[in-house]
């Protein structure tokens, strides 16, 4: 029989319709955005980029201080210290570790994800996405409402638009959505003039708060008076300052996404890819200054609004009672009182259009986590590697939350808190974990302290705001079980990008003369010339395969299971005669597919391949296989190849012996 093959045949696909073609278009590799550039694209001086990170994190002025003077009361200059040296002490430092560990802007699941393997590592990086999509989602909807709140109790809009808090915020998400199904364009160049402004705007607030503190320091002793008439003693009240100070976590945000933008920091001339020093120093240098900044303004905002605000300004919404004036928009009520609605109103616009453009930096993170993780684990469907469909699904979380929150800054809080504190304690225990392996026990021992800090503020967040845990559990539920089903659906798929033969492989393969092609899917034993005899007599007694056919061995060892796809790389080695190729995969049958997929197309020739049945119950080899990738190899094989492969006259043929 002819084994030969000819040229691959052009398959007619049935065009889409209009709207299908354009919901799929524009694939995520395509989108342009901060999180989604290549190495050495598009690259920009570390300050620009510390004011993309701005967007972010120093919009999170908007509503600190007010969710500060909320939770701790007199005592939010001091909680806020604390949270500051927090900042400095704790998180930039590993921070500063994350940068060099992840390079290219991975970012710490990156890093506990290659210092985690097999099943149980998978599902702990599925666990903390489900953390990342609620800072993201919270950070969507949080900005929302508090650009809302912001043009709610704007002076002359406030007659319009009061009473539609959760529309205006809806009405703002939406335009968010609006803008990314159109296609979001990454601009250093407004996010410079945006934090550029915004800073400056709020220097003058804060400058002119602390003027007027100078002018009437009756404020400080009533400040005083206050604090000791309800702690008593500084001992109690660092106390109590330690044990609220979680709740300001949100002055924490913004680290993760320093990292993440790693890619469009400008690096030095002698960078490479393997060791870009310039870019890491440079990220270094976007970490400190931010921090330094932002640590300013929290200690300086903390300090004028506790002062200068009454405390029943800062009250939130209930029981019919409206909000405070200074709830959620702290700086804006002292910029509006002592600089007039003009001035106000110019701090309003700027506050607005960086909590918006916070926003579109959180939908353009949640756009590349699907991406970046859930297709290489097999735990996502192809079209959610086009950004439309996701943009729509994120839109709709995030109108559901705000509806559930009514658009509330304040009830947002401790979600928002809650995401990013599960990351930083993520970070810190990954940089412990990568100290320790490297050897460094004093450096993992500090490391390890700040973790535990971070992990007790963690918990004492969730504790007192579960509210964080509920969405973010919601999260986990919802993206372990698509991914477990896409995983299912997808498992017998091809599963190898690329096919490499070494030097001997493709010796072997040359060698193989104008005849039948024959292989033998071997699993290994002893690896020795007499088990390669014996399985050789085996094979061509049961199959009939000419004395003068060459044969050629294969052989799969699985690595990690739990991956999902890779490029398959063959090697050849001769023991004793006898010609075996062998390959690391992820599953024995996928790879032995990929393999006679490659091995027809560069011969022009159908390989034959020769198994045994397996001896055993079919539903626990099906198990086996999905979680260790083996099982019964030859019909899985044979199914694999057929998807791959609908033309029955170019599919390598399978043979199995009883």
């Amino acid at each position: 029989m002819d084994d030969s093959v000819g040229p691959r045949p052009r398959r007619e696909h049935r065009s889409a319709g209009p709207f299908l073609r354009w919901l799929l278009e524009g694939h995520l590799k395509k989108l342009e955005g901060p999180w989604l550039k290549k190495p050495n694209e598009h690259e920009h001086p570390w300050w620009q980029v510390m004011c993309l990170t701005g967007v972010d994190y120093f919009s999170t002025l908007g509503y600190q201080p007010g969710i500060a003077a909320l939770a701790a009361g007199a005592l939010s200059p001091i909680a806020t210290l604390i949270l500051v040296l927090l900042t400095l002490f704790g998180a930039l430092p590993i921070y500063a570790r994350v940068s060099r560990e992840s390079p290219h802007g991975e970012g710490s699941i990156a890093m506990l994800e290659h210092l985690l393997s097999w099943w149980q590592g998978k599902l702990f990086i599925l666990a903390l996405l489900g953390f990342v999509a609620t800072d993201f989602i919270i950070t969507i909807t949080l900005s929302a409402a508090d650009a809302t709140a912001h043009l709610v109790e704007n002076p002359f809009l406030h007659d319009f638009l009061h009473g539609h808090e959760v529309a205006v915020a809806l009405g703002l998400i939406a335009a968010l959505g609006i803008v990314f199904l159109k296609g979001f364009k990454e601009a250093i160049g407004i996010a410079v003039a945006l934090v550029a402004v915004y800073l400056v705007l709020n220097a003058v607030v804060i400058g002119y708060g602390l003027y007027r503190v100078v002018l009437h320091p009756k404020v400080i002793g009533d400040w005083n008076r206050r604090l000791f008439e309800a702690h008593g003693n500084p001992m109690v009240m660092l106390a109590i300052s330690l044990m609220v100070f979680p709740k300001l976590a949100l002055g924490l945000s913004g680290f993760e996404t320093g990292v993440a933008l790693m890619p469009l920091v400008k690096g030095g001339p002698k960078d490479t890819p393997e060791s870009p020093e310039g870019r890491i120093r440079n990220t270094r240098k976007l970490l400190v200054v931010a921090a330094l900044i932002m640590s300013a303004y929290l200690i300086s905002s903390s300090l004028v609004t506790t002062l200068l605000i009454p405390a029943e300004e800062f009250r939130p919404a209930s029981n019919g009672y409206p909000a405070g004036k200074a709830n959620g928009r702290a700086l804006s009520y002292l910029a509006h009182g002592f600089l007039g609605e003009m001035f106000g109103s110019i701090y309003d616009l700027s506050t607005i259009l960086i909590l918006w453009f916070a926003g579109a930096s959180a939908m353009a993170g949640l756009l590349n986590i699907v991406p970046r993780y859930l297709p290489r684990f097999g735990m996502a469907p192809e079209w959610t590697r086009a950004a439309r469909p996701l943009v729509l699904i994120y839109t709709a979380i995030a109108f559901a939350v705000t509806i559930i929150f009514r658009a509330s800054v304040d009830a947002q809080g401790g979600a928002y808190a809650t995401g990013v504190l599960v990351l930083m304690t993520s970070a810190s225990v990954a940089v412990t974990l990568s100290a320790k392996r490297r050897g460094s026990r004093r450096v993992a021992a500090g490391f390890g302290a700040i973790a535990l800090v971070f992990a007790y503020t963690t918990v004492v967040n969730v504790l007192e705001r579960p509210d964080g845990v509920k969405i973010a559990s919601f999260f986990i539920t919802a993206i372990v079980a698509v991914s477990f089903v896409s995983r299912i659906w997808r498992t017998l798929e091809l599963r190898v990008e690329a096919t490499e033969l070494d030097e001997t492989a493709q010796a072997f393969i040359d060698d193989l003369g104008s005849g039948g092609i024959h292989i033998i899917a071997n699993q290994p034993d002893e690896r020795d010339v007499r088990e390669y005899q014996e399985k050789e007599r085996e094979a061509r007694e049961d199959f009939q395969i000419p004395p003068d056919h060459p044969l050629l061995f294969f052989e799969v060892y699985v690595r990690d299971p739990s991956d999902f796809s890779e490029v398959l790389h063959v090697s050849g080695s001769d023991v004793g005669g006898y010609r075996v190729l062998r390959a690391e995969a992820t599953a024995v049958p996928n790879a032995i597919a990929a393999f006679l997929l490659h091995l027809r197309d560069i011969t022009g020739r159908r390989p034959n391949a020769y198994f045994n049945w397996g001896e055993g119950d079919p539903l626990l080899y099906l198990l086996k296989y999905l979680l260790s990738g083996q099982g019964d190899i030859a019909p899985v094989t044979h199914e694999v190849l057929r998807r791959a492969e609908p033309d029955p006259a170019r599919r390598p043929k399978i043979h199995v012996g009883v």
